[in-house]
């Protein structure tokens, strides 16, 4: 079905400089996204549904951003990576706070945030270096699971949801009092987020594994070619 005038993309204009780049809509979206996470984190020890509404309304803003810069043809690599590093800095400060709250868990929480972070940096170089212009558009190389997880929005946008929830559940079991409706409800939700948080591990996993694959394959090809040159 062809696209109405009223949502065809807006007109592509050239680009002066990096300043318009940074005054993109979605870049703006996802500096709005930075303060609300910086807000989500100074309220996060005493104010825990001020705290959650700013960390959810970041989070969220997330499915937004992508959909603006396609609808003005605005995307970029700044804006791809700023949304990456807004995502990982996030949830690494959700968790960091956990860690103080839930000392017992110090070293799952660790392994978590360096899961998290290093199968992103990973897959994101690896991406860079093969020439893709987004970490989001996979080969027919990539895991079958990780292709879906990337090319279907639904599927992405449920886990990390679910991803998301597992944390700031914990996060609001802390400070809610026990025996409360309001902790049943958390508790009910935390544990039906559980499975989803432990596939989005899963995932980082597959990631971390199909990255660095792909980054030595990168250099045995680099080495071949240089060995054949010098024939």
């Amino acid at each position: 079905m062809s696209a109405s005038p009223s949502s065809a993309p807006a007109k592509v204009v050239p680009v002066v400089d990096t300043t318009a780049v940074f005054l993109y809509w979605p870049n703006i979206i996802g500096y709005t996204r930075v303060v609300l996470a910086a807000l989500a984190c100074i309220l996060m020890p005493s104010y825990p549904w001020a705290c959650m509404t700013a960390y959810t309304l970041s989070c969220l803003m997330d499915a937004v951003d992508g959909h603006v810069a396609r609808l003005m043809n605005q995307c970029s690599r700044f804006g791809a990576v700023l949304d990456m590093v807004t995502d990982r800095s996030t949830t690494t400060c959700l968790l960091a706070y956990l860690c103080t709250v839930h000392p017992a868990w110090l070293p799952l929480f660790q392994l978590l945030m360096a899961l998290d972070l290093s199968s992103h940096y990973m897959h994101m170089y690896a991406s860079l270096v093969a020439g893709s212009s987004s970490h989001k558009q996979l080969d027919g190389a990539a895991h079958p699971i990780l292709r879906l997880y990337y090319h279907n929005k639904n599927v992405m946008f449920l886990v990390c949801a679910g991803n998301e929830f597992m944390f700031v559940g914990l996060y609001l079991l802390h400070h809610l009092a026990a025996g409360t409706f309001a902790y049943y409800c958390i508790l009910a939700l935390t544990v039906l987020a559980f499975p989803v948080c432990a596939l989005k591990q899963g995932l980082n996993v597959v990631q971390l594994v199909g990255a660095s694959t792909r980054l030595a394959e990168l250099d045995v090809k680099t080495a071949n070619d240089a060995a054949a040159k010098a024939e």
